[in-house]
């Protein structure tokens, strides 16, 4: 269970910082994506890493 909630918040975190990052225009790729400039994105992209952030913490304090 340990492992799984680190795997689920670590891909979290990656999936999380591209979206905010491709919201706030820093990313450009895919060129014809729709979350491109998209204020909205960012927040959904931080929000979606906060969560991998709790996961893992979730996780670090399961006993093995």
């Amino acid at each position: 269970m340990r492992t799984a909630l680190t795997i689920l918040g670590v891909l979290l975190i990656l999936a999380g910082t591209l979206w905010a990052l491709q919201g706030a225009g820093l990313v450009m790729w895919p060129a014809d994506s729709f979350m491109l400039r998209q204020q909205s994105w960012v927040t959904y992209g931080i929000a979606t890493a906060l969560l991998g952030v709790a996961l893992i913490a979730l996780g670090r304090r399961c006993r093995r």
